[in-house]
């Protein structure tokens, strides 16, 4: 496409490019070149919206834990419906079939990204992790709040656990995804000890 013709909505068609060659071929994969020719766009339009290629996977990160805070309200909004189990563990499943643990990958990868993100969003821990395992607190305060989450529960231990737990099956990107029995036996596992069986 040549430079001077308008792309509609140019930073989510770089965005949506960026994370297509992410999820296919890796972090090591992505570079400006490979972002605009997957966007079909000349390779100057990025450099118009974003200031260096380092700034444009910040912005792509901190996008797509928008995302996630999204999630977070409708997982927050399920209390008291379904089990505690099932709602978690279709929350992991949306969270890890989506391209977090891809975003992941790539901000372990980038030293530069990863300080920029903790610049703008100075909530410690791997960004994206650290807003998922807020998502599942959140959510099991929520529960705890309603009885079906034991009031001793000590939530901030098990939402990194069971984002841990979840961010292990989903991250072989080369394997079939984990089958929804597997994750919600890993979910139940966790949550054993706070939530009666009936709602596992």
């Amino acid at each position: 496409m040549p430079t001077g013709v308008h792309i509609r909505d140019a930073r989510e068609q770089l965005f949506d490019a960026a994370e297509r060659v992410l999820l296919r071929d890796g972090p090591n994969a992505l570079t400006s070149r490979a972002v605009t020719t997957e966007a079909c766009c000349a390779k100057g339009v990025l450099h118009r919206h974003f200031a260096d290629f380092d700034g444009f996977l910040a912005e792509l990160v901190l996008n797509r834990i928008d995302r996630i805070e999204h999630q977070a309200a409708a997982l927050r909004g399920s209390a008291g419906t379904g089990t505690v189990a099932g709602n978690v563990t279709a929350a992991l499943t949306t969270l890890f079939e989506s391209v977090a643990v891809a975003i992941v990958a790539l901000v372990i990868s980038r030293d530069d990204l990863r300080a920029r993100l903790r610049r703008a969003r100075p909530t410690g821990g791997v960004p994206a992790l650290t807003e998922a395992a807020a998502m599942i607190a959140s959510y099991l305060t929520a529960e705890r709040t309603l009885g079906r989450v034991a009031a001793d529960a000590d939530v901030d231990t098990l939402a990194p656990t069971l984002i841990g737990a979840g961010h292990l099956l989903f991250a072989d990107r080369k394997s079939a995804p984990p089958q929804p029995v597997a994750i919600r036996k890993v979910v139940a596992t966790v949550l054993a000890s706070v939530v009666p069986e009936s709602q596992r």
